[in-house]
């Protein structure tokens, strides 16, 4: 596997004006140009499991397409997001809800109200009109959604009949919720459980966003339920099950590749990794990052498999 760049060596790369905002008004015809087809192009990686996989799986997809690709590493949005409008980055993956938000924000405040919603169309609409005027086009979004998710312990779940968040909420048992500490005003979180489902939420219990000390203490019944992601594989471990956000209290983050349309805008690309939106599906990627982190599996070695047994890409 190539070893990938460290984050200062795409700082050097990238001038101060790229971290600004995006396209002058002088440059606004290369937004308006013929989307562009090099055949090289540059995959960036968000630096955490789940983006390391998609990365690479972009990258065996786009070279089984006729594209050169590689691959590098940056783990802060302020940083890739500029880069790819300039070009330097031609192709990351990212989460339709939370980059919505993110491009808002950049361009009205990080006091504007939220674009992303638990409605798949209308963050779609949001995402493209904030992607575009920066030369950015956003793809199609495949099956595959990591969002905000929240588990119990599979024996409190059996004993009082829970699946979903209704259920807990008609249940009228207090729960105790291990989570972030911005948990206690974030809409998504218990303030949204208290008013979209009627939960009980009596106190969070600031351990982080599905961390492992935050899930040992719902199994060890110190807390009633944990907010983790709709991808987390290491549930099992811990005889813990997701309840159901049947009422949709959480953003539609579902996964999306998104180009630099100068360079990477073209029928090729969008048909190379719109084959992936037919088959992976959350519980597909659960397991690719559960190989990962727990099977400490290479990325490459993970998604090239994976694509090979769709019969994506030949071995």
């Amino acid at each position: 596997m190539r070893p990938l760049p460290a984050l200062s060596a795409l700082l050097v790369l990238l001038p101060a004006s790229a971290c600004t905002t995006g396209p002058a008004l002088e440059n606004r015809g290369e937004i308006t140009a013929p989307p562009g087809d090099s055949k090289h192009l540059t995959i960036g990686s968000a630096g955490f499991t789940e983006s390391d996989l998609l990365a690479q799986m972009y990258a065996a997809l786009l070279g089984r397409a006729g594209y050169s690709t590689k691959i590098i590493s940056v783990s802060n949005r302020e940083i890739y997001e500029p880069a790819l409008e300039s070009g330097q980055i031609d192709v990351v993956p990212e989460y339709a809800a939370t980059f919505a938000d993110w491009l808002n924000a950049r361009k009205n405040g990080a006091d504007a109200a939220p674009v992303g919603s638990p409605d798949l169309a209308a963050t779609m609409r949001a995402l493209r009109a904030l992607a575009e005027p920066r030369g950015l086009t956003v793809l199609d979004p495949g099956r595959a959604v990591d969002q905000n998710a929240f588990a119990v312990a599979a024996p409190y779940a059996a004993k009082h009949r829970l699946k979903t968040l209704s259920d807990l909420g008609r249940s009228g048992l207090p729960v105790r919720l291990a989570a972030g500490d911005e948990c206690v005003q974030r809409p998504y979180c218990a303030p949204g459980l208290r008013k979209t489902y009627g939960i009980r939420v009596t106190a969070v219990d600031p351990k982080g966003v599905g961390t492992t000390q935050a899930k040992r203490a719902v199994q060890k019944g110190q807390d009633q339920m944990v907010l983790t992601t709709t991808t987390d594989a290491t549930l099992d471990a811990f005889g813990l099950v997701l309840l159901a956000d049947d009422k949709h209290l959480q953003n539609a983050d579902y996964l999306v590749p998104v180009v630099n349309r100068s360079r990477a805008g073209g029928e090729g690309v969008r048909k190379a990794l719109g084959k992936l939106n037919t088959v992976l599906t959350t519980a597909d990627l659960a397991r690719l990052d559960e190989r990962v982190d727990s099977w400490r599996r290479l990325p490459e070695d993970v998604a090239r498999a994976y694509l090979e047994s769709k019969k994506l890409i030949r071995p």
